[in-house]
């Protein structure tokens, strides 16, 4: 009985904190809201950038990259580890999981895998990333696709679930993605 109690004190502390990162995402200067999440576990490299109303689950999981981009409304689940590579740029409301339920299992227990997206991706709008997938250096992800498995780097993947569409024309990959406007 006392277990239950204190593992359900420690749901409301948390659930608490996971509160407190959802208002800091409304946070207007993207220098304020790296400070914070910074604070709550995430590991920014250098000139990384968060837009507004990113939502977390779990930050101490989440590892960006330089120069990268996390558009507005994205959804990182950081149960498991999410390395996004750098100069990699992710689309408004994006969702990146890395945790799953075996409906197979009984008790229906998580599951959980680490995502890891190389440097120089792009992920389109509403695309979804799942769990214990990889994305090759200079991929794309087209908007709306459903990223159920690896993707090898230079690949153009779109769809339900993602297929490979092409391949990446552009092999000398090197561009920097640029600053962070104030309101996004």
């Amino acid at each position: 009985m006392i277990n239950k109690i204190i593992t359900r004190i420690k749901n409301y502390f948390g659930d608490f904190g996971l509160m407190l990162l959802r208002w800091v995402g409304l946070i207007p200067s993207h220098h304020c809201r790296r400070f914070f999440y910074r604070l709550a576990g995430v590991k920014f490299g250098q000139g990384a950038t968060i837009h507004m109303w990113v939502n977390f689950f779990d930050p101490r999981g989440v590892t960006v990259g330089d120069d990268t981009i996390i558009g507005d409304h994205c959804f990182l689940d950081g149960r498991d580890r999410i390395k996004v590579g750098s100069h990699t740029a992710f689309a408004s409301q994006v969702l990146v999981y890395n945790a799953k339920h075996d409906i197979n299992d009984p008790d229906f227990k998580a599951v959980t895998a680490p995502v890891e997206i190389g440097d120089y991706v792009f992920v389109g709008p509403r695309a979804i990333i799942l769990p214990g997938v990889k994305i090759g250096r200079g991929a794309v992800v087209a908007a709306g696709a459903v990223v159920t498995k690896d993707v090898a780097p230079g690949e153009v993947v779109g769809g339900v679930p993602a297929k490979k569409i092409k391949g990446r024309e552009l092999k000398d990959l090197h561009y920097r993605l640029g600053r962070a406007r104030l309101f996004q």
